[in-house]
């Protein structure tokens, strides 16, 4: 294991950060714009999301860059300032960060299917060997490969980033099949660890998709399945469209109460996705203290 790896591991559970789409849209962000792109122009904004994390409690927190590889920021015409986009979200949370906490830097999916040839397996590496780059330059302690449904998409991500020399998270999303419980291709917990070690991820995980109370045996597989480490990041529960927002119903307190099941069912590294916030953060500091 990574030596940063091993120096934060000494104390676990790691408590991480929570969610930032939905953080920045509740500072203006509005429906269809690109969110990476707030990274050059309403950095102050997303430093304080990046921040609120920290004063919560996150010893870990992400980058405001989940959508910015350049596949996906050529829907918004932004395909040629990946690079700095990348950059500029590093550099933020670091600032953020100061010594107070770690930055692993997000990598999300395309958005483009390989199975149905929207996508090569050459653009995906491309895309990803790019922002990887950025991101590393730009100051992140590690990477994190998020929200993956497409194993083999999140295979040639996790190669990408682990040429950096980062550690590497790869983190799949599990809602999917008879028993909600494989991706939306049929990956399996115990497929995705075994490959996604194979691929040299450091840290597995699973993230999004379902509220907390689904994660406990997502998890137990996960561990029984990989001796790395394991990262969980459960949303608030599933939303509801109120008004044209989408709003999650889950509280911080109830959300924080399933995280000690969750701990002892294996994870080492635990935060939020959609609809938490810093004060899901500060209740699962609480509830572990």
């Amino acid at each position: 294991m990574k030596q940063l790896l091993e120096e934060i591991l000494r104390d676990t559970p790691v408590v991480i950060d929570g969610a930032w789409g939905t953080q920045l849209q509740s500072l203006g962000l509005k429906p269809g714009e690109c969110p990476d792109a707030w990274n050059e122009t309403h950095p102050d904004l997303v430093e304080k999301v990046a921040r609120g994390y920290v004063e919560a409690g996150s010893r870990i927190i992400l980058t405001n860059t989940f959508g910015a590889n350049r596949i996906s920021l050529e829907r918004h015409g932004l395909a040629g300032k990946a690079v700095s986009i990348n950059r500029s979200g590093a550099e933020i949370s670091r600032r953020a960060a100061g010594d107070r906490a770690y930055v692993f830097a997000s990598i999300g999916p395309t958005g483009k299917m390989l199975m149905m040839g929207e996508v090569t397996e050459d653009d995906l590496r491309e895309a990803f060997t790019e922002q990887a780059s950025a991101l590393t330059a730009g100051g992140a302690h590690a990477i994190v490969i998020e929200t993956m449904s497409d194993l083999a998409e999140a295979k040639i991500a996790v190669a990408a980033a682990v040429a950096t020399g980062l550690p590497v998270v790869a983190s799949m999303v599990f809602d999917s099949g008879k028993n909600l419980d494989r991706t939306m291709m049929g990956t399996t917990p115990e497929q995705a660890a075994k490959e996604l070690a194979e691929a040299g991820a450091d840290v597995i995980g699973a993230n999004c998709g379902r509220g907390i109370e689904a994660y406990e045996p997502v998890c137990k597989r996960l561990r029984a399945a990989t001796s790395l480490p394991i990262w969980i990041k459960p949303n608030a529960g599933l939303p509801d469209v109120v008004g044209g927002r989408t709003v999650y119903h889950t509280k911080a307190g109830d959300f924080a109460q399933h995280v000690p099941a969750i701990v002892k069912a294996g994870a080492q590294f635990i935060g939020g996705c959609c609809g938490t916030g810093p004060e899901f953060i500060q209740e699962v500091v609480k509830v572990l203290k």
